[in-house]
């Protein structure tokens, strides 16, 4: 069984980063070991006065005791990091696991809707970027991905020819493939994939749902590195991603639940197993 680092946030209630990751990478048959970046008492996407713990200085310790161990680890898989000296830390494992030869996807979650989260300094993208020039996939969104090319945020309703040159900008960000989420495409929502010897952008879509959920980019993100581990292709898993997702967000919609808490991803993990595990069977 593979084994993969998931360096993520931790929120006690609120699905998403760990509480999601861990669970969607385990159903997918892949070992899913966790490194917290910081513990809160909920995700911040509309929960106000949520607790927070900054976990900077136990991550080089726990990698260092893994190292003693011998533990390996066939990829990592970064989301939310909370400071610069924490971002130079992950840094550093992942330029160590990349020369052991583990898949890097790194997940810049940083922004949204034009703006830097509020935790974060200014000079934050530009560290970013030079983690995300240690990966094999990044999986920015839209505000993320300007943030990181240096390019004016326009706006989340980008064509399908904007979000491709996009893609080309963020492929000379990384040594791998570039994965745009976010992108439209009249009444569905999906994302677009460049990899690093593609001429073409593909896309992949789903029919959307109004509103705002939050974790949705995780699930994505956690179905799109489970699914790369499993064998699929970056293309086949964007569209696994995508799919999954869109089924998470219409099940959470038409159950009239609060979407702040997140995703009902648990009910369609059985199935999502299956599917994935049954093609690499094949």
């Amino acid at each position: 069984m593979k084994r993969v680092l998931a360096v993520h946030d931790i929120s006690g209630v609120g699905k998403c980063s760990l509480t999601v990751a861990l669970p969607i990478i385990s159903a997918l048959g892949t070992e899913c070991s966790v490194l917290p970046t910081a513990v809160l008492s909920t995700h911040t996407g509309g929960l106000s006065g949520y607790t927070f713990r900054d976990l900077t200085e136990d991550a080089r310790a726990m990698f260092a005791h893994w190292r003693a161990l011998g533990v390996r680890f066939d990829a990592l898989y970064t989301g939310y990091i909370c400071s610069e000296a924490q971002l130079e830390a992950v840094r550093e494992i992942a330029e160590t696991l990349r020369a052991d030869g583990a898949l890097v996807v790194i997940d810049p979650v940083m922004a949204d809707g034009g703006r830097l989260y509020s935790r974060l300094p200014a000079g934050f993208p530009d560290k970013m970027r030079g983690l995300c020039a240690a990966a094999d996939i990044i999986t920015p969104n839209i505000t993320e991905a300007s943030l990181l090319t240096g390019r004016e945020y326009a706006g989340e309703d980008v064509s399908e020819a904007q979000a491709e040159d996009t893609l080309f900008a963020l492929r000379d960000v990384t040594r791998g493939a570039a994965v745009l989420t976010g992108v439209r495409r009249g009444d569905k929502l999906g994302a677009g994939v460049l990899g690093r010897e593609s001429a073409r952008a593909e896309f992949r879509f789903a029919p959307a749902e109004r509103g705002t959920f939050p974790g949705a980019g995780d699930v994505f993100a956690s179905v799109l590195t489970g699914a790369v581990l499993r064998g699929r292709s970056i293309e086949s898993a964007v569209a696994d991603a995508v799919g999954f997702t869109a089924e998470c967000v219409k099940r959470t919609a038409a159950a009239g639940s609060d979407p702040r808490f997140g995703l009902d991803f648990e009910s369609g993990l059985a199935a999502l197993g299956r599917r994935i595990n049954d093609i690499q069977d094949a």
